[in-house]
């Protein structure tokens, strides 16, 4: 792939806090890979995950309710206005997300939106966050990693542009693409970075869960996860979302 040279963006360094928690977390990481049930690898075959094609089977109930948010575009916000430490990676108004769930975090009016997709997330096992990730037109998403090793990444292609040879993600240096009403599994602890040169909207059902492990490593993965919810990281974002809320309730 060609790479596209973007304008330098401000970057915001992490608070102490989260930077002494990230650290920690590389290094649990180097214990818990040796428990993971599944490959250590930066794009996964779906197949490892039982619910996967119940998911995918309902891919156009989820599409339906995605499609009566979508009316409303103002009613969603930039990612960066609910996370605000996403802002290293974007900062303009292209990347827009619909939170159902945050790290475990029910976001009750959204939910009220998307009853079917809601009833389909939850029953998915070790389900932590849940969104609609909206990709606008030339957005680029550069190279970056997530934050954790212990959840593995989903995305269940809603609205997939064409061509679709001009909007892909790249994975520790593997190149995937999305398919309608098909999952795309993958570790985000590998470097990876997202290009949607088309005119026009990528939407994905945007999925982390419990990367399944084997006991004590299981045991210790949901003790980080805990942490990670009660973390400043997430519970600020969980604040922006509601406040988010509150403020479309009162127009």
């Amino acid at each position: 792939m060609d790479e596209t040279v973007e304008p330098k963006k401000k970057k915001r360094k992490h608070r102490p806090s989260v930077a002494i928690g990230l650290w920690l977390i590389k290094r649990v990481e180097r214990v818990l890979v040796h428990y993971s049930l599944v490959p250590d690898v930066p794009i996964l075959d779906p197949a490892v995950l039982p619910w996967i094609p119940e998911l995918e089977a309902q891919w156009h109930v989820i599409r339906a309710e995605l499609e009566q948010v979508l009316k409303r575009p103002e009613d969603i916000p930039n990612f960066q206005d609910i996370s605000r430490d996403q802002v290293n990676i974007t900062q303009d108004d292209r990347w827009k997300t619909f939170f159902l769930y945050g790290y475990g975090y029910r976001m009750d009016g959204n939910c009220a939106l998307c009853p079917e997709t809601t009833r389909l997330v939850t029953s998915i096992p070790g389900m932590y966050t849940a969104f609609f990730s909206v990709l606008s037109p030339g957005k680029h998403i550069p190279l970056h990693r997530g934050p954790y090793k212990g959840v593995l990444r989903c995305h269940l292609g809603l609205i997939v542009p064409e061509p679709r040879e001009q909007c892909w993600i790249e994975v520790g240096g593997q190149v995937a693409r999305w398919e309608e009403g098909k999952c795309l599994m993958f570790d985000d602890t590998y470097k990876h970075r997202v290009q949607n040169d088309t005119a026009g909207t990528r939407v994905v059902l945007f999925l982390d869960i419990e990367r399944p492990m084997r006991f004590p490593g299981s045991g210790l993965n949901r003790v980080v996860l805990q942490l990670i919810r009660l973390s400043p990281f997430i519970r600020d974002a969980v604040k922006n979302q509601k406040a988010w809320e509150r403020r479309l309730g009162e127009c």
